[in-house]
């Protein structure tokens, strides 16, 4: 059985270990998420921890996808920080495993997400993912609109410069 759930900050420390595993998953799998290679689960549990922490401070929604209670997926919006946006939200860190995509879980996620952050009075939500990647291809059937490519903007986990393409989303409260 598939569950979507939005976790506290006590439930994100907790899933730590879990979210630690699918990170490195996808790290070592060529997503370009921020992370170089070689990349392990241990190297992940600081990341995860300054997550939890902005969860608990209020401006960090984090979504999980657990298959039969374990976690193998996960999104984030942290909310805008500056006073002119408080309608927009940064999509961050769509990840499924690699043992569990092709469920359907990508779009579960972003559909929990996006109405978490329209409850929570968001309007508009970004996101960057690399050019070309497989992540890239997912936002359009989700409703994102492609605003525009950036060169260079980061690098493959194992090397390499990736140019890096820009999504927006207005969503519904």
């Amino acid at each position: 059985m598939t569950v979507i759930r939005i976790l506290d900050s006590q439930q994100a420390n907790a899933a730590i270990p879990e979210l630690c595993e699918i990170l490195a998953d996808c790290v070592k799998g060529g997503a370009s998420v921020g992370f170089m290679q070689p990349y392990t689960a241990a190297d992940a549990e600081p990341y995860w921890r300054s997550v939890a922490e902005t969860v608990g401070a209020g401006v960090n929604l984090l979504a999980v996808a657990e298959i039969d209670g374990k976690i193998v997926g996960t999104v984030q919006v942290g909310f805008a920080s500056m006073p002119n946006q408080p309608h927009r939200g940064d999509l961050k860190k769509l990840l499924v495993h690699r043992s569990a995509r092709g469920k359907g879980l990508a779009r579960l996620l972003m559909e929990a997400i996006e109405y978490e952050a329209a409850r929570h009075g968001k309007r508009l939500l970004v996101l960057d993912t690399a050019t070309g990647s497989e992540a890239e291809a997912i936002y359009p059937r989700l409703g994102w609109e492609r605003a525009g490519v950036i060169p260079d903007y980061a690098m493959w986990p194992e090397g390499g410069y990736c140019a890096t393409t820009l999504f927006y989303k207005r969503i519904a409260a």
